[in-house]
């Protein structure tokens, strides 16, 4: 019995050590910048289509399926209601080394988002990103609406659109 206790916890011991690898361990250099006539200039983002739009002068450029927040229907009113935003943003920063395939962070909230979760004396939430998969799952695609309220694409539709697009790109989600 004494073997077996010994075995199970070396296993234990090895597969949260492999999971801590994955999770936080280096990451890949993040893919470089496409050159200025390749960059998009919008993105559109439609939630009832679950799809992301990128363009350039127009013209479709990538084109992705997406998953959203667990309860996408609606606006983003505060802080953990698992709805991503509607309206008009920003990329307003890039991170290569989340705790997912690359982001893009979306300028959420704006002030009008703001000043209504004053009013109601609640927490608009942030921290809203299009990003990949959660680092730690290798080849998979999570399946349905699981994020906090971003929006996620698979890593290599992730990386393309890194390189694609430079801070200060519009982000456009409707409904």
């Amino acid at each position: 019995m004494r073997l077996l206790a010994r075995i199970t916890l070396v296993f234990l011991i090895a597969a949260l050590g492999w999971i801590g690898w994955q999770r936080y361990g280096p990451r890949p250099p993040a893919p470089a910048m496409a050159p200025d006539a390749a960059q998009i200039d919008h993105i559109l983002i439609e939630k009832s289509a679950r799809r992301l739009t990128a363009t350039l002068d127009g013209a479709i450029v990538l084109q992705s399926e997406i998953a959203l927040g667990f309860a996408p229907e609606g606006d983003k009113e505060q802080e953990g209601d698992g709805k991503t935003p509607v309206g008009v943003f920003t990329i307003d920063r890039r991170n290569p080394n989340s705790a997912f395939h690359l982001s893009l962070g979306i300028d959420y909230p704006q002030p009008d988002d703001i000043a209504r979760a004053q009013q109601r004396g609640i927490d608009p939430g942030g921290g809203i990103f299009i990003h990949g998969q959660p680092n730690g799952v290798v080849g998979l695609i999570l399946p349905g609406d699981w994020t906090l309220g971003c929006i996620a694409l698979s890593n290599d539709e992730m990386a393309q659109l890194w390189s694609l697009t430079p801070t200060g790109t519009t982000v456009e989600i409707r409904p």
